[in-house]
């Protein structure tokens, strides 16, 4: 890739970089990004922030998958005008987002990207090749294009025939235009769009190891891809590259509960125990984490978090791509690596899983679509645009154990930002000021600190100060003071206006117990009254509203908002600790009971009924000013 390599030491950053080059590169990079959440970066105080909703996972025709499976040819410029609100032509059909997004990226995958879309081009190699006249003739009998595909994918594994067929100069091509089209679209102020595509890395075709590339500004490099090379440190020397070239950026991982343990492995992609330079590099380039998607939720499963009540949500606890092969939990999930970081972190003085949480749609039909009455499999079907017939939904709900009926809607990304822009919100992204939601537009917020005093949040001026004496979600607390016992948080949510009213709020701690990994949950805020058992003090459910039938609820119960001042009851100075915000909206409809009602089918007996949508806070981090034990001052064994 020309214009990448800089010094010798780094002329294929594709390559393995030396340990003098990288940590060069990352030391100039700590430089360049040390002031990007000040206010000088942006131009107005961190109070002037508010809430962007908008998606960072979204493909077009321009994927390989998306044109080879689904009838759509969306193309970026479509997908944002959508985005946007506009009324679009698709499949026939006039269509409308329900609500305009405030910031979209399109992340088609890099890996033959716009090669396909040759076949729309008469006089194009691909189009005229064997093959492609096959495709062209078969396409609309083919009962499986999937394994058409395959036996394309398995061609084009050899370098020669991609560049018989065209491939390189179609990504070149089709980039340019992914480019033209994000400048094009973007509004300063009413609607921001961020230039990316997706690294689709799964090594022996069954571990997820995709990442998500965004970038700052309005032009970017050619794009680093799986054919590369299928490490994630490869790909962050791309990205360390680039930065000496002036291009921003950053990766964030997704479908991690689809890795088959090793998004959070405690290993680098040669076996190696992780140590400082690689957790450094990983925290440098990997400042977030998709944690709620079509594909399922990354949060937790009850396996892992056998204690709380709701860790089984939205669970798709198989590989990606083989979903016809189990997940392995451990390494696979947020609230797990968070731990792991921990512990990482005291054996190295790095915590290599220290990231914040945004979440996506993955749709591959172009149209980002968050209700819940929209899911995901290859077209994204929405009542609005694609509806099923009675014949298709009624075997698609009645199939036993079907991946589909575990397939969700689409997720959000919500980032706290002073402005609509690129420079604000990518910002919030690099400060890991954001939050996910799996796809409400609930708002949360999440500040900690020393000394807030009591009753803070009843002031007027309650977020100015909120920033000024702590720190926002996505941060580290500031050294403990000797006076100060415990942490304090203030927290806060807002339902969505056009949603459900909200649960709860709760607060989920993570900790070492000398070597050992804790989790705890607390209940802080609950919306309605009388909602404590007066013995155990243990909350009450909420309550459920949903008519099944008719696949409608009512917020008769629940709260608008929530808001509370909470210190750790259980704090020790000596334990490193990690805190995230979670808020729960009342039981409401799930996809399937929707297209059931919709056509007056059974419900299928392989899904829940109703779900409670949810938002996920970035974490803020307490770490101990010495080492909690002599043990942990001594090499050892992490598992």
């Amino acid at each position: 890739m020309k214009g990448l390599g800089g010094k010798a030491a780094c002329k294929a950053p594709w390559q393995p970089a030396s340990r003098a080059c990288a940590a060069r590169l990352v030391a100039q990079f700590v430089v360049l990004v040390a002031g990007a959440g000040s206010t000088d970066a942006v131009g107005a105080p961190p109070e002037a922030r508010r809430a962007l909703f908008g998606e960072l996972h979204l493909h077009t025709s321009y994927s390989y998958d998306s044109y080879g499976l689904s009838e759509s040819r969306t193309d970026p410029d479509l997908a944002y005008r959508f985005a946007r609100g506009e009324p679009v032509e698709y499949l026939g059909k006039q269509v409308r987002r329900h609500e305009p997004l405030d910031f979209m990226a399109v992340t088609d995958h890099a890996e033959y990207l716009g090669f396909l879309n040759q076949l729309d081009d008469p006089e194009s190699t691909l189009s005229r090749s064997e093959l492609g006249r096959r495709y062209q003739r078969e396409r609309a009998q083919m009962k499986d294009p999937g394994a058409f595909l395959q036996e394309l994918t398995r061609l084009l594994s050899d370098p020669a025939e991609r560049k018989r067929l065209g491939a390189p100069e179609a990504r070149r091509s089709a980039w340019a235009r992914t480019i033209e089209m994000a400048n094009a679209h973007y509004r300063p102020g009413r609607f921001t769009t961020l230039i990316g595509y997706e690294w689709t890395s799964h090594p022996q075709y069954r571990n997820n190891l995709h990442r998500n590339v965004i970038f700052r500004g309005d032009s970017a490099p050619a794009p680093f891809t799986a054919l590369d090379s299928q490490r994630p440190e490869d790909l962050w020397s791309y990205l360390e590259a680039n930065r000496k070239q002036g291009f921003e950026s950053l990766a964030i991982p997704h479908n991690a509960n689809g890795s088959e343990g090793q998004m959070f492995a405690w290993t680098d992609s040669e076996g190696r125990a992780i140590d400082a330079a690689y957790a450094r590099r990983r925290a440098a380039n990997e400042p977030l984490n998709e944690i709620a998607q079509g594909k399922g939720q990354s949060e937790t499963l009850p396996t892992l978090s056998p204690a709380d009540e709701f860790a089984n949500f939205e669970v798709f606890d198989r590989l990606v791509p083989r979903v016809d092969l189990p997940g392995v939990p451990p390494g696979s999930y947020a609230r797990d690596a968070l731990g792991r970081g921990l512990l990482i972190e005291r054996r190295t003085g790095v915590n290599s899983f220290k990231f914040g949480a945004v979440g996506g749609s993955d749709f591959h039909n172009g149209l980002s679509t968050s209700a819940e009455n929209a899911f995901s499999v290859t077209d994204g079907l929405d009542p609005a645009v694609n509806l099923p017939s009675r014949a298709a939904a009624e075997a698609l709900l009645s199939e036993a154990d079907s991946p589909v009926l575990a397939f969700g809607s689409g997720g959000l990304t919500g980032v706290w930002a002073e402005r609509n822009d690129r420079d604000s919100i990518y910002a919030a992204l690099r400060r890991r000021e954001t939050f996910a939601t799996s796809g409400t537009r609930l708002q949360v917020r999440l500040f900690g600190g020393w000394g807030y005093p009591a009753g803070l949040t009843r002031s007027v001026d309650w977020v100015q100060r909120a920033y000024a004496e702590g720190v926002a979600m996505g941060s580290d607390l500031p050294p403990r003071p000797q006076a100060a016992a415990a942490p304090r948080f203030l927290l806060w949510a807002l339902k969505d206006p056009n949603g459900a009213h909200l649960d709860r709020a709760q607060i989920v701690k993570v900790w070492l117990e000398g070597e050992e990994r804790r989790e705890r949950i607390y209940d802080v805020a609950l919306g309605g009254a009388q909602r404590r058992d007066p013995t155990s003090g243990k909350a009450l459910p909420v309550g459920n509203t949903v008519d099944l039938r008719n696949a409608t609820y009512t917020n008769s119960i629940g709260a608008a908002e929530l808001a509370a001042e909470w210190t750790d009851p259980d704090f020790d100075a000596r334990e490193p600790a990690v805190y995230y915000l979670r808020v729960l909206e009342i039981p409401t409809p799930r996809w399937s009971t929707i297209l059931a009602a919709r056509h007056g089918l059974s419900l299928p007996k392989e899904s829940p009924a109703t779900l409670q949508e949810r938002a996920w806070s970035s974490p803020i981090w307490y770490t101990p000013a010495a080492p909690a034990s002599a043990a942990a001052r001594q090499p050892h064994e992490i598992r």
